[in-house]
């Protein structure tokens, strides 16, 4: 999975394609995070919500792991004016080790990119990073139960893990819901918000 080629185009992308929707979902819980001293962004991409996250919690240690060191640069190009600091590392979160335990973990658009094999490992790795009363946001497309809702987000999601199997070599050929993997390790979900008919979804989980 390299996003590197996709990186300088990804902006203008998002905004022909999704306009200011992705965002929409990506900041609906910020207002959460408030008085979490540390906060873990991975997947963080080309950096909007870390600009979002240094302007609303700039007093937050936030650390952001992207895999694409494209991205990466896009999203450090992104945040360098603005107050706060950040722990940049590009790494694949499979094989990073976090220096300390975060009080919040974010995940947007990221846990679609797996597979189910993977994502639990995934999501293991992440929920040994986070504090035992930490939150957990995921921002991520998702599939209603049933309905025109679901025959529309299939196809969507159909034409998109094309495009992104052949573009960045993704390794999920579909999405899998996590609700089931964050519940193993303690989640609880606490809030849910979706847009765009079910296709897209923003979450609040929090650890007992």
């Amino acid at each position: 999975m390299n996003f590197d080629r996709l990186a300088p185009h990804y902006d203008w992308m998002e905004k022909v394609l999704a306009g200011h929707r992705l965002q929409r979902v990506r900041t609906q819980w910020l207002d959460t995070l408030t008085g979490c001293r540390r906060i873990l962004s991975v997947g963080e991409g080309h950096g909007r919500f870390a600009a979002a996250c240094l302007a609303r919690h700039p007093q937050a240690e936030l650390t952001c792991v992207e895999v694409s060191s494209g991205m990466l640069a896009v999203a450090r190009s992104r945040t360098r004016e603005q107050p706060g600091a950040v722990d940049w590392v590009c790494a694949d979160v499979r094989q990073w080790q976090p220096r300390k335990r975060c009080d919040a973990v974010v995940t947007c658009f990221f846990l679609d990119c797996f597979p189910p094999e993977t994502l639990a490992g995934v999501v293991a790795r992440l929920a040994e990073a986070a504090a035992p009363k930490a939150v957990w946001l995921v921002s991520d497309f998702a599939v209603p139960a049933a309905g025109s809702r679901r025959v529309r987000a299939q196809l969507i999601h159909a034409l998109m893990y094309a495009f992104f199997r052949a573009g960045v070599a993704l390794p999920a050929r579909r999405w899998t819901a996590p609700d089931m993997l964050l519940s193993r390790h303690n989640f609880v979900l606490a809030g849910r918000r979706e847009f765009e008919w079910g296709l897209l979804r923003a979450d609040v989980w929090r650890r007992e």
